[in-house]
């Protein structure tokens, strides 16, 4: 039996053997459920994609006079709007409006809140499009023409 100390120590020094959940099936079924437990020190079970209860909050600020954002899109995905005045919450399960998702299987899910998320961190400037003021719209196209802010 490793520890987690043991594992950890191989993780750092870049020797550690990680499989997916995927990869351990048919390793196990190549070599033996007692060899792949010696061998393997990581199984992960994560996936890159979006998952269900996966997303984040995001703050747009007040634009002045101050105002309500009560539904909004995000490069046209829908964000919910019920938790603060300017604050929204992007699911990335969440689908763009009009996404063909599983019309035709096995689905094609083009563009939805994972991608939102993807192009955030690659800090590309996203179009908010919100129904109490338009005020605010223009407060973000103007940091899109000019150095956006990334507090």
């Amino acid at each position: 039996m490793k520890t987690y100390d043991e594992i950890n120590n191989k993780i750092k020094s870049g020797k550690a053997i990680v499989l997916t959940a995927d990869e351990i099936i048919s390793y196990v079924e190549k070599k033996g459920l007692d060899r792949a437990v010696e061998e393997v020190d990581v199984v992960t079970t994560a996936t890159f994609g979006p998952m269900c209860s996966s997303g984040c909050f995001l703050n747009f600020g007040h634009s002045i006079p101050k105002i309500r954002i009560t539904e909004a899109w995000i490069n046209d995905v829908n964000v919910y709007s019920g938790v603060a005045a300017v604050d929204v919450y992007l699911g990335t399960t969440q689908l763009r409006h009009n996404d063909p998702a599983n019309m035709k299987y096995p689905g094609e899910f083009e563009y939805g809140g994972g991608r939102v998320v993807e192009d955030l961190i690659a800090r590309d400037v996203p179009e908010l499009i919100q129904n109490s003021d338009p005020r605010i719209k223009e407060k973000i196209t103007h940091h899109r023409r000019s150095n956006f802010s990334w507090e």
